[in-house]
């Protein structure tokens, strides 16, 4: 399956991911999501833009802003782009250069 590929009506969008539609239109003006539009105007989202809002609901219920969840959503995936690019193009990511692997910040 196209993970970009806008298949999701709002309803099902909001259904699938656990979210209501409102949340979901919320992020429109946030710039973190821009659903295409049905000829008849109807928001349509992909599968990579339902993942995209379900993190940051999960960022919204652990206490942080929307601005600062969709921040950070947009730099855990633009990481994660780098990182497939790089494995593409024959390169590995070692463990120590995985930034989504957390490290340590202070001493046991």
């Amino acid at each position: 399956m196209d993970r970009d590929r806008p298949i999701y009506s709002m309803g099902r969008a909001a259904e699938t991911i656990g979210v209501t539609a409102a949340f979901l239109r919320s992020l429109d003006g946030t710039g973190l999501i821009e659903p295409e539009r049905s000829a008849g105007g109807h928001r349509r989202y992909s599968r990579h833009q339902l993942d995209l809002a379900a993190r940051v609901r999960t960022l919204l219920d652990e206490g942080f802003l929307l601005a600062a969840a969709c921040r950070i959503v947009t730099l855990e995936d633009r990481l994660e782009a780098a990182h497939r690019r790089i494995r593409e193009l024959g390169g590995r990511i070692t463990p120590d250069q995985d930034a989504s692997i957390p490290t340590q910040t202070r001493r046991d």
